[in-house]
């Protein structure tokens, strides 16, 4: 039996003893800053794996008397190193003194290096290397008084560490104390029931993602790659594969979870966090302010939260927002709930009582987790009869985007589409628009219409948390990241404006070719799945052709035209950062090259002038948006209103035997009759339209061809 000590964070003893116990260990005794206990090799490697609340796990190698820095050196040199680790991996020491005679920490972790160092001299005539930062083996010393304990570190780095945090957000909670909480507020008995848990001030999301951990029954250890086992002479590789291979078998799909936060920093990394944990789908991470909570669901559910106390955080008015923390728990009759704060005298402003109170420590601040236990008051006038009815909708829903999924599978195999819409307002009551994105990763793309003037605006925005669930649960196997945009009443070059900055792209592909496209920082996402016959069209047409693509946009027709071997292109829009787009679109499919300009210019006024210049082109790409008002121009431009001047104008520089492509989406889009005998549009939309878009869409196009 191996003697270990495994520490964990200040007011989590009790807790880890427990843990420890349903783990293996034997002869458990707390400590201030962790349990001692006696394990076998394999029970000592399941703490490594499972421990949720642990720091770190500490393999005793000796005890001696460090009456001074020379009984130290001895004390270590009775080890016989090479026994412990190979003469090829690096080491280092931290030592820790309580009330001993050796006065510092520092030298005292000298000396036991020192007496590492000889001892693998004196075998081997040579010696490890000390590597303080990432070290194969970590050593501890312990000394209290004249007795030291040193010990070998089994876990390596930090076990609250589990491999998935993007980065740090303000002032996040380390892992295990998360852990913590979320088991004390009581989610294991409630995950067990399906219940879901929700925190309204998620931040980059620590809780929930513990909490999904713990209700999948995943190991916290999977997602790291190392221990400092690994380091160990008595590392049995075997028996550690068997106890990964199970943990992995025992993983199952956690309930739904959400997260609301109104930082869009946050929110980015708590997305990235809990998709490398493997719960991007699970989680639902969504942009909203505290006071407009409204629960999923009828329940169970916890309502679980850590609001920012004060220290470290210069968050204003925060008496104000404990105080809408009282008044939102009104909502959730049926609730368990719980807060977690440093700040008692915060805490009584939400004017809730706590049936119990857990003394915690984040880092050395003391905190308190409040349980304020089951909520019994009403929720929300009309909130009942909501989610009641959205209960039943939930599998018209269901039914409808497997039936959906079904009709579309044949053609897509057919015409190897992977980013298609899978859903669109099919049910009135559902007023939202679902894109599946194929690429790098799954992603889908969920915007919200604005619901019909006979359906309660409240009770279509709470639809919004059922349909996320749905979708979620729907390509559970693939995990997606899943993007929540409302598009309601918005116009024209409102679509185009940037609505976050996180600059987070992604790679696709259509037909053969990638492209790059953005899920957080536009309401579009950079390529109009409904476009993609259109871009195949200027594709087999543009063989040695010179063509030009006007409200070029982020360029996706241009791609398919220098794919399609055109002799050159030009791209004309009013915004530099579609230009640039464009530009990588082109990079990304080695397509880049001088034959490819970009022009920054409001297509009208850069037509005419075009116009009066010798230049033409054989085909022409014409798909304005249907309204803009973009600040970089002097006048707006309706589609309805301008259509027959753009296609005059695009006529002008169009070559003798040139091909003009006219597209919108304009609903209830009626030509200008006078352009027939002018022009001889051939409407060409029933092979120009997508099967996925069939359901609800305003796609026209027309084609000119000119005379030779």
């Amino acid at each position: 039996m191996l003697r270990l000590f495994v520490s964990t964070p200040l007011g989590m003893a009790e807790l880890l003893r427990g843990e420890l116990a349903g783990l293996g260990a034997q002869d458990a005794r707390t400590r201030a800053a962790g349990v001692q206990c006696r394990a076998s090799l394999q029970d000592a490697y399941r703490i490594c794996l499972w421990s949720r609340l642990a720091s770190r796990v500490l393999v005793e190698l000796a005890r001696f008397e460090a009456r001074d820095s020379e009984s130290l050196y001895r004390g270590v040199r009775g080890v016989h190193w090479p026994d412990v680790f190979d003469l090829q991996a690096t080491f280092a020491v931290r030592a820790t003194l309580l009330e001993a005679a050796i006065g510092h920490s520092g030298f005292a972790a000298q000396r036991v290096k020192d007496a590492v160092v000889d001892d693998f001299r004196a075998t081997f005539g040579s010696r490890p290397s000390v590597d303080k930062t990432d070290p194969d083996v970590r050593l501890h010393l312990h000394v209290q008084g004249k007795r030291a304990v040193l010990s070998l570190d089994l876990a390596g780095e930090s076990l609250h560490r589990r491999g998935y945090r993007a980065a740090g957000g303000a002032a996040p909670l380390k892992e295990n104390l998360a852990a913590a909480i979320v088991q004390l507020a009581g989610w294991p008995a409630i995950a067990e029931r399906g219940g879901t848990l929700l925190d309204p001030l998620c931040g980059t999301g620590t809780l929930l993602i513990e909490g999904a951990m713990a209700a999948a029954n995943m190991a916290p250890g999977l997602g790291r790659a190392r221990f400092g086992l690994h380091g160990w002479a008595r590392h049995d590789e075997t028996c550690w594969r068997s106890l990964v291979d199970a943990a992995r078998a025992e993983v199952r799909p956690p309930p739904p979870m959400f997260g609301y936060d109104i930082d869009a920093r946050s929110l980015r990394i708590a997305r990235e966090s809990a998709e490398k944990a493997g719960f991007g789908a699970a989680i639902v991470f969504a942009k909203g302010a505290l006071e407009a909570l409204q629960p999923p669901h009828a329940g169970p559910g916890l309502l679980l939260t850590n609001p920012p106390y004060g220290e470290r955080l210069g968050a204003q008015d925060l008496p104000g927002l404990y105080q809408q923390f009282g008044l939102v728990l009104r909502r959730f009759g049926g609730w368990h709930a719980a807060l977690f704060s440093g700040n008692a005298d915060l805490v009584h402003r939400t004017r809730c009582r706590a049936r119990a109170r857990h003394a915690l420590y984040n880092g050395a601040l003391p905190c308190v987790l409040f349980d304020f236990g089951l909520q019994g008051g009403r929720r929300a006038p009309a909130a009942a009869p909501v989610r009641a009815a959205a209960n039943v909708e939930d599998d018209a829903l269901v039914n409808r985007l497997r039936k959906n999924l079904r009709q579309l599978r044949r053609w897509r195999e057919r015409e190897g589409v992977s980013c298609y819409r899978l859903y669109d307002a099919d049910i009135p009551e559902y007023a939202f628009a679902i894109d599946y994105y194929a690429g790098e990763r799954a992603n889908l793309h969920i915007q919200e219409y604005a619901p019909p003037a006979n359906i309660d605006p409240d009770r279509a925005r709470q639809r919004g948390e059922h349909v996320a669930r749905v979708v979620a649960d729907l390509f559970a196997t693939e995990t997606p990241r899943l993007h929540h945009k409302a598009r309601s009443r918005q116009r024209g070059a409102v679509q185009y404006r940037r609505q976050d900055r996180q600059r987070d792209f992604d790679v696709v592909e259509e037909q053969g070719l990638r492209f790059y496209v953005n899920f957080t920082d536009y309401l579009d996402t950079g390529l109009f799945l409904d476009h993609r016959r259109v871009r195949a069209r200027v594709r087999d047409a543009a063989r040695g052709r010179a063509f030009l693509n006007l409200f070029a946009y982020t360029g996706a027709a241009t791609v398919y035209a220098a794919a399609g071997g055109a002799a050159s292109t030009t791209s004309v829009d009013l915004s530099n950062t579609y230009l640039d787009w464009a530009a990588d679109n082109l990079r990304l499919n080695g397509l880049a090259g001088a034959q490819h300009e970009f022009v920054r210019a409001e297509c009208l006024a850069w037509l005419r002038d075009a116009a009066r210049a010798p230049r033409r082109w054989d085909l022409i790409l014409l798909d304005p948006p249907s309204f803009s008002n973009s600040r970089a121009s002097e006048h707006t431009l309706d589609v309805q209103r301008d259509h027959a001047l753009l296609l005059r104008a695009a006529a002008r520089v169009l070559a003798p035997g040139g091909t003009l492509l006219f597209s919108t989406n304009r609903r209830r889009f009626r030509l200008d009759s006078g352009l027939d005998g002018d022009l001889g549009l051939v409407e060409i939309s029933r092979q120009t339209g997508s099967p996925d878009f069939a359901r609800r869409t305003g796609h026209r196009c027309w084609e000119l061809r000119a005379a030779a």
